[in-house]
C-alpha cells in the first residue's frame, strides 16, 4: 500500500475564485475604513486617533485575510486523499495562531499613550462589520451551484 500524496497539482474548486474576491473587497474596505476612521480620528483626538484607526483597520484585514487565505491554502489540496484532514488542520491552524495573535497585540497595545481605545475600538468594529457585509455580499452574488465540483461517474 503507497502513502497518500499530499503534493500534487490538483485543480482548484470553484470556490477558490469566491475567496479571492472576498480578499480583494475586504483590501478595498479596509482601505476606505483606514482613511475615512484615520481622518474623523485625526479630527477628533488628533495622532493616536488616526494611528488607532489605521492599527484596529490593519488588525481586522490580517485576520480576515489569514482566515479566506487559508482557505485558498487549504483548497490546493482539493484532490489528496488527505483533503479533509489538510483542510481542518490549516483552517484551524490558522484560527489558533489568530487568536494567540490577538492576546498579544491586546495585551502590547493596552494603554499605549500614542493610541485612543475608543477610535480603536470602533475601527475594528466597524471594518469586522463591513467583512462581514463584504462575505455576505460576494458569497451571495457567487451563483455557485449547489453541487459546484461533482464527479458524475462515467459512462465507461
Amino acid at each position: 500500500m503507497s502513502d497518500p500524496i499530499i503534493r500534487g497539482n490538483y485543480p482548484k474548486p470553484a470556490s477558490s475564485s469566491v475567496f479571492s474576491t472576498i480578499l480583494k473587497w475586504d483590501a478595498i474596505l479596509a482601505a476606505v475604513i483606514a482613511v475615512v476612521g484615520g481622518v474623523i480620528g485625526f479630527l477628533v483626538v488628533g495622532w493616536p486617533g488616526a494611528w488607532s484607526a489605521l492599527i484596529g483597520t490593519a488588525m481586522v484585514l490580517v485576520f480576515a485575510g489569514v482566515t479566506a487565505g487559508s482557505i485558498l491554502v487549504a483548497n490546493r489540496f482539493n484532490d489528496s486523499p488527505l483533503y479533509t484532514t489538510l483542510f481542518f488542520v490549516i483552517v484551524l491552524g490558522s484560527w489558533i495562531v489568530k487568536f494567540v495573535l490577538f492576546i498579544v497585540l491586546v495585551v502590547v497595545l493596552r494603554g499605549q499613550p500614542w493610541l485612543n481605545d475608543i477610535v480603536l475600538f470602533l475601527s475594528i468594529v466597524t471594518a469586522v462589520l463591513g467583512t462581514l457585509v463584504v462575505d455576505v455580499v460576494v458569497v451571495a452574488r457567487s451563483r455557485m451551484s449547489y453541487a459546484s465540483d461533482v464527479r458524475l461517474p462515467s459512462g465507461e
